[in-house]
């Protein structure tokens, strides 16, 4: 990977706008990074060169290289592994919280193919749990569907959702492998309300086969109910690996009391 540094001093002294200033060298050292990364030539799990190799490489600090390091680990972008090494990080799809957006669309975005695999598709009694979440009486009679999505075919999502059947005739019949729940509810009820709950869990035995997660390790779960007027439509469960997901919403609001959303 040495190789592929070899115009790294001259990246370093390669001369900016003079609007923009002098960029420091630890900016340079992340630019010439990213640039890798971007082209494809450092790929995810590869170990990038050591802060002593980017040190005589570049004719930078130990401490320049090592803000720049740990700048792009902080950002997502690598991995430390304390005695080993730095490692290309594995892509992290970034899920807009506040918007309720189709999973499969925002697969799409990030230049990956969606998939969804059934496992489960019925009508049910509800528990008294699944009753409260959709505001109905207990043992109501409503669907369950537990699907998941897949990215360039690797297990993203685990959905667990319980729909209220008068907001969504022909749910049953539905073929969620083209077209997903979501996507289904908003034509059928159009939601008007979203309530989102994010936690770090344990998955169980049958997530963590599902996911393909290792022993031990946690998921981010998201728990949503939507609403259609006054209506709960439906309560749903996500589920997604730990190290391969995160959420991410910023916000700032100004003095004339508005407010601008950012995600991240």
């Amino acid at each position: 990977m040495g190789g592929r540094s070899r115009n790294a001093v001259a990246l370093l002294d390669r001369p900016e706008r003079k609007s923009a200033g002098p960029v420091p060298h630890y900016r340079r050292i992340k630019e010439h990074i990213v640039r890798h990364i971007e082209a494809g030539e450092w790929r995810a799990g590869d170990q990038v060169p050591s802060e002593s190799t980017l040190v005589k490489q570049l004719k930078v600090s130990r401490m320049t290289v090592n803000r720049a390091l740990r700048e792009l680990t902080h950002e997502g972008l690598l991995v430390r592994v304390q005695g080993t090494g730095t490692f290309v990080a594995e892509r992290r799809p970034l899920f807009n919280l506040v918007e309720l957006r189709n999973i499969a669309e925002e697969i799409a975005s990030r230049g990956q193919r969606h998939s969804a695999k059934v496992e489960l598709l019925r009508s049910e009694k509800a528990s008294a749990d699944v009753a409260r979440e959709l505001g109905l009486a207990p043992g109501a009679t409503i669907y369950h569907s537990l699907l998941v999505h897949f990215a360039d075919g690797m297990p993203l999502q685990v959905e667990d959702r319980f729909v209220n059947p008068a907001t969504a005739p022909g749910y049953l019949e539905a073929d969620f492998t083209t077209v997903t729940p979501n996507e289904f509810l908003m034509r059928a009820a159009p939601a008007t309300e979203v309530e989102h709950i994010v936690e770090a869990a344990m998955p169980d035995a049958r997530a963590r086969r599902l996911l393909k997660m290792a022993d031990g390790e946690p998921c981010l779960r998201l728990r949503r109910r939507t609403w259609s007027g006054n209506v709960i439509v439906s309560a749903a469960t996500l589920l997604h690996p730990g190290h391969a997901f995160r959420f991410a919403t910023r916000f700032s609001h100004r003095a004339d009391g508005t407010s601008k959303r950012q995600f991240l």
